[in-house]
């Protein structure tokens, strides 16, 4: 990890986007979604942070986080337990100023006097609907040269098809930008065109007092929204300048594109691209390595710590502690922690959530335009 502490603190929205993806959130939140075999979401923009010198992070969470909390603990496997900073995840009604917020001005507002009390000179603002190794450092040493007030990250990339047709607002809101000579002129909310755009991250660099100053003016104005409530109206007296992101990027807009995001792992490109840069910490689980028994089958498949295969497995994520029984098959799955594949069933283009058993015998097929979801705990 890095030694050196960067001048800034960082400040985590772990529920945004929560409704594109309902079945994955009955009992957890965005932030807390697993991803890739044995992470989950946050840890990679959590450790991103760490290995950019970032020891002061905050979470404040909505609802669901009891998934979350225990998954971060106290933050050592990132290297957050500490007297001062660290780790700092904030339930609502932990304090009388903290309420359960609904957009980010409700959620900075309930820990104004959180943010007034922290020494660091810039905030770095984030959701967790991301899977990406970023370097916040250079996004930050971007914002010091251009002398922005705010520094917003961007992809060149296709809008996704979910976010283009999508009708429903309340699922959350995506921006793009007009950009001339690196600065923010114009922000459009839910664009419907196809093509490729300026499409934002919503990763934020900004300055800790202009950030308590306008959260402050806006909560009192009663203004809910960090970009059309407060810096779309002021684009032309703040400095809101632009900041590319080149590097590999899995975003979740609703199941399918969880699906694909995990199944593009399987190609050793964007495996590389995705975790070669820097390391990405998880917590722990003390688990055996994985087992082949005799007669196995496994063809281009992703496998974390302790499972057990005695079946056929193709073109799959199988998370810690799946286990896949003899004469079953598994193909183009992503299955999740502690998932069981009974002798003899055969499952095709499904998504199983933790402590799934898929009966004996038993055949699942989905497609690879509509994969089967299965609930957490459900035997079929």
């Amino acid at each position: 990890m890095v030694n050196s502490n960067a001048d800034a603190m960082g400040i985590i929205f772990p529920n945004s986007y929560d409704a594109l993806v309902p079945e994955l959130v009955t009992d957890r939140l965005m932030a807390s979604i697993p991803f890739a075999g044995r992470y989950r979401l946050i840890d990679f923009i959590l450790s991103s942070m760490v290995n950019c010198g970032i020891d002061n992070i905050t979470i404040p969470v909505r609802k669901n986080y009891f998934s979350l909390m225990d998954h971060l603990g106290s933050g050592r496997e990132w290297d957050l337990t500490r007297k001062n900073g660290g780790l700092n995840i904030i339930p609502p009604f932990a304090e009388k100023t903290i309420t359960v917020y609904n957009h980010r001005i409700d959620a900075l507002a309930s820990i104004l006097r959180f943010l007034k009390a922290q020494k660091e000179k810039y905030v770095v603002m984030t959701d967790a609907n991301l899977a990406v190794n970023f370097d916040f450092k250079d996004m930050i040493e971007a914002h010091i040269a251009s002398g922005a007030d705010v520094t917003i990250a961007y992809t060149e990339s296709e809008l996704p098809k979910s976010v283009i047709d999508s009708d429903n607002n309340n699922k959350g809101s995506f921006y793009t930008f007009d950009i001339e000579d690196g600065r923010i002129q114009d922000i459009k909310i839910n664009l419907r065109e196809s093509g490729v755009k300026n499409f934002s991250m919503n990763i934020y660099v900004i300055e800790r007092e202009l950030l308590i100053d306008l959260v402050n003016t806006a909560f009192v104005r009663g203004n809910v929204y960090l970009e059309r409530d407060v810096l779309i109206p002021q684009l032309d007296k703040l400095n809101v300048q632009a900041y590319k992101f080149d590097g590999y990027t899995a975003r979740i807009t609703d199941m399918k594109s969880y699906f694909n995001e995990n199944m593009k792992l399987l190609d050793e490109a964007n495996l590389q691209a995705l975790f070669a840069a820097n390391p990405v910490y998880t917590k722990i689980r003390d688990d055996n390595p994985t087992r082949y028994i005799t007669g196995a089958k496994a063809t281009n498949i992703m496998v974390a710590d302790g499972c057990v295969i005695e079946g056929e497995v193709e073109n799959s994520i199988l998370f810690r502690g799946v286990k896949v029984g003899k004469g079953a098959k598994v193909k183009n799955c992503i299955l999740m922690q502690d998932t069981v594949v009974e002798a003899g069933a055969s499952v095709e283009y499904t998504i199983t959530d933790k402590n799934v058993t898929i009966s004996e015998g038993k055949d699942l097929k989905g497609t690879d335009s509509f994969p089967i979801f299965i609930a957490k705990s459900q035997i079929v």
